[in-house]
């Protein structure tokens, strides 16, 4: 009886699904997922916002679109999937948004092959991964130049509320007080910025209008992308 049962539902699943709805799905909750993402993108310039995460947005739309479209009104095919992606925490680490859009992803298309729907998925892979290919050559949501922390270390005696603003505006194009602290027990402060520069070759000009202005004390300008930092003390 529930072999038949499973047949019957199975069978009615397949029979509701087509390449039309699947493309259908796929294509529509791209077109949200980039709104969305877009919205994202315009509401946060003046803060700052992630690549990773604008891309992240697009790509989750269409892979849970097809979560759901692949599970249905199916009790014991939601309890599965929910089961299936308790395997995601096994990461050591949160990583990029995209490398968990990634994970996401191929645990979706396993369910799907594993569920007997291996052209679905194969259709719906090649669709996703267009998507993403096109995300990245058009380098959306990239800005221009890489982002920095900048840490400039100024006297106590400096108000430093706006000193720098003006060479900060003038070597790139987004830049945040992130962070104030004191050090050596507190005759020094130490701020750190997160900049964006206009061009990676004013790197050393810019340290120097800093250093100008700072006494010559230390100012450091490290880079997680590249790995490298530059520093005079």
């Amino acid at each position: 009886m529930n072999d038949l049962i499973y047949s019957l539902t199975a069978s009615t699943v397949a029979e509701s699904l087509s390449i039309a709805s699947v493309l259908e799905i796929l294509g529509a909750s791209i077109i949200i997922g980039f709104i969305i993402s877009l919205v994202y993108v315009i509401t946060h310039k003046k803060d700052g916002y992630s690549q990773a995460f604008c891309v992240c947005l697009i790509l989750l739309a269409p892979i849970v679109g097809l979560v759901i479209l692949l599970v249905g009104n199916n009790v014991a095919r939601a309890f599965s999937l929910a089961g299936a992606f308790a395997l995601i925490r096994f990461r050591s680490a949160p990583g990029d948004p995209k490398d968990i859009a990634f994970v996401f992803m191929s645990v979706v298309m396993g369910l799907a092959c594993g569920m007997g729907y291996w052209f679905y998925a194969g259709l719906a892979t090649i669709v996703i991964l267009a998507v993403i290919l096109i995300l990245h050559f058009t380098n959306y949501a990239g800005k221009k130049g890489n982002t920095y922390t900048l840490r400039i270390t100024v006297p106590e005696t400096l108000n430093y509320v706006g000193a720098f603003d003006d060479t900060l505006k003038k070597y790139t194009t987004y830049y945040k007080l992130e962070r104030v602290k004191t050090v050596d027990f507190g005759a020094l402060f130490e701020l750190s910025f997160t900049v964006n520069l206009k061009n990676d070759n004013d790197m050393r000009d810019l340290l120097d209008d800093v250093r100008a202005m700072n006494g010559n004390l230390k100012v450091m300008l490290s880079s997680e992308t590249l790995t490298r930092s530059f520093h005079f003390q």
